[in-house]
């Protein structure tokens, strides 16, 4: 035991090559590790319920408020409707590569699971990466389309909507484009100082990580106390590297600066959602039930917008493999 824990820890330390440290670590193992998170993220949590006051016994006040709740959230539903590709346009077969946790595969959950396009998933094992041995292309998120490989969450999203929406790239100049590019460049790098803040945290997100990520039993335990570890120390350096100073007024201030950017819209895509608001949901649903992101929501005024996108991306479209 003694043997693979250290063995474990040395190669979770060793990622730390690309992030500019002072010690040595597996890329494979940081890949999910940075970007890893969250509880019960992966699931929309939508609860729905009424409150009947001890007087409300006249049947026609109770038959007209039943009514108005009815219209109401038909009216509701109606507004956020989903956006599914005619039937002739879905591909027989999509297979997603990935890690439960990571941002950018849930950036690509979150488009899928939208246009209701139906996906089965096959969850990497971040450490041997066999189920992907396959692929000269060694990241996550892959995208097999009837047999047709994907890489890069973006590319996939862009190559999907020619695909199968008959969407055209939108311009660089674009408004939707410009965020989109701020997702990936910005708001990302933002998250892993966050969920790491504190050994706590770094517990909390390893347990995430480990519960839901494909590891064997010893993996488990080894990552999650080795990975959480190692993490806490390289956050401090992720931190350096992006000039961040309090990493809970970074988290905040791009919250707060996505919600500027909808300018009073219910979507940045004005009434609908667009490939910026999927794209920021995607990224941020990981971390959305962690401590991090509770407290977001609670200091920011991100917290509508969040509750509009899991109502209209809705239900999963994964299916059985």
């Amino acid at each position: 035991m003694r043997r693979i824990t250290s063995s474990v820890l040395l190669r979770t330390l060793s990622a730390a090559r690309g992030e500019a440290v002072s010690f040595s670590v597996p890329n494979r193992f940081l890949q999910v590790a940075l970007y890893g998170s969250s509880a019960g993220g992966a699931r929309a949590h939508r609860r729905w319920w009424f409150t009947y006051g001890p007087f409300a016994g006249a049947s026609l006040g109770v038959a007209g408020a039943l009514a108005t709740a009815v219209a109401t959230t038909s009216a509701y539903q109606e507004v956020f409707a989903k956006e599914p590709p005619p039937p002739e346009a879905l591909p027989n077969d999509v297979v997603l590569y990935q890690y439960e946790a990571c941002p950018f595969c849930n950036k690509v959950k979150a488009y899928l699971d939208y246009y209701d396009i139906p996906y089965k998933v096959v969850e990497v094992n971040p450490l041997s990466k066999k189920e992907i041995k396959w692929s000269e292309y060694k990241k996550v998120p892959i995208l097999m389309v009837d047999g047709e490989q994907l890489n890069d969450s973006s590319a996939i999203i862009d190559m999907l909507g020619e695909k199968i929406m008959s969407k055209k790239k939108a311009g660089e100049d674009d408004e939707e484009t410009k965020w989109r590019r701020w997702v990936d460049n910005h708001l990302v790098h933002v998250l892993s100082p966050n969920i790491y803040r504190n050994t706590s945290e770094a517990l909390e997100s390893f347990d995430y990580i480990t519960s839901n990520g494909n590891f064997s039993f010893t993996e488990k335990i080894t990552v999650k106390y080795a990975g959480a570890a190692a993490m806490y120390f390289v956050s401090k350096n992720l931190k350096k590297k992006y000039n961040i100073t309090d990493e809970r007024a970074a988290l905040y201030e791009a919250a707060e600066t996505w919600v500027d950017a909808l300018n009073g819209r219910e979507f940045l895509g004005g009434s609908k959602p667009n490939l910026a608001d999927l794209a920021v949901f995607g990224v941020l649903r990981p971390i959305r039930y962690l401590r991090s992101g509770k407290d977001m929501v609670e200091h920011t005024r991100i917290g509508d917008w969040y509750s509009r996108m899991e109502s209209v991306v809705g239900e999963s479209a994964r299916v059985n493999a």
